[in-house]
């Protein structure tokens, strides 16, 4: 072989060395590279698996003696949204005020002082039914005195039945439509000897479905008859003395109309002694004319005044 050839061999193979050498030093840079670039199989699995939803417990409250709150207290609790009329509390406490001498009409001679008080339970609640059903559109001073009568002549559901309805006309007048309550008396009376062993209905429900009685006698006569408050009792001193007041969201042209508004947001404690407070009150200074607003302690609240001078 030729001295030139060898040296061409060499030449190439020192070549091909060199190649090698650059592939290999390439490859090893691209796997150094790759090698960064590779995210930790930790990492991989911690980005693939979903997260699982945190759900935070709610904060356990400790309840202490001042957070508890007696069920009583209901009533004088009032939400956001329920209306209740301005200054009622302080209206409320200075007509008590007025009224604690107990010098009305009604404290003496109202429906419930016109029964026996040593009858049997069932004729005491008769007789204050009686009472009740007279009492409309009559004063109380007559209804005491025709009760009075009914009594000395025999106050009792089989005697009143046996009346003539005349002899019973005169025992009742002049209470106001006298004619008609004859009617109703006997009426009721037969009812409840027929359905009621003499006695009368435990519900208003019941009591409201005899003749001649309302809501305002129903609700009265099952607080003085059977102890129970089922609702208010409102007649046309608690309607007038109320709509006066503004103790009404709006103003209304009727009893049961003022009772559904007043029982909207009156404490319930309260429902029991209303109508004979406000009766008391409407006889004495809140009259249905000429009402003495100077003498009354409310006439710096009292809407009426002002809107009547």
């Amino acid at each position: 072989m030729s001295k030139r050839l060898k040296l061409d061999k060499l030449k190439l193979l020192s070549n091909s060395l060199i190649d090698k050498k650059k592939q290999k030093t390439t490859t090893t840079s691209n796997e150094n590279k790759n090698e960064n670039e590779v995210v930790s199989k930790f990492f991989v699995a911690e980005i693939l698996e979903p997260k699982k939803k945190t759900t935070l417990q709610k904060p356990i409250k400790i309840k202490y003696d001042e957070d508890i709150v007696d069920d009583d207290d209901d009533d004088d609790k009032t939400t956001d949204n329920k209306w209740e009329p301005n200054n009622w509390k302080e209206t409320y406490e200075l007509i008590k005020e007025m009224r604690k001498n107990n010098t009305a009409p009604v404290d003496e001679m109202g429906c419930d002082k016109c029964s026996e008080k040593d009858a049997s339970p069932e004729i005491y609640r008769y007789q204050c039914l009686l009472a009740l059903m007279l009492s409309s559109q009559t004063k109380d001073q007559v209804t005491h005195a025709a009760m009075e009568r009914l009594k000395n002549h025999g106050c009792k559901p089989d005697i009143i039945v046996s009346t003539p309805d005349d002899d019973l006309g005169k025992l009742i007048y002049p209470v106001g439509f006298w004619k008609r309550k004859v009617q109703y008396i006997k009426k009721t009376s037969e009812i409840l000897i027929r359905d009621y062993q003499s006695d009368i209905p435990s519900t208003i429900e019941d009591l409201c479905k005899l003749p001649g009685v309302g809501p305002k006698m129903g609700h009265i006569c099952m607080q003085i008859a059977w102890n129970k408050t089922s609702g208010i009792g409102v007649d046309t001193h608690v309607h007038r003395i109320c709509n006066r007041l503004a103790w009404l969201k709006n103003e209304t042209k009727t009893p049961e109309d003022t009772r559904k508004q007043l029982e909207s947001w009156l404490p319930k404690k309260l429902w029991s002694e209303i109508n004979h407070l406000l009766v008391g009150f409407g006889q004495e200074i809140c009259l249905p004319r000429g009402p003495k607003c100077k003498e009354c302690l409310n006439n710096k609240i009292c809407p009426f005044p002002r809107a009547n001078k």
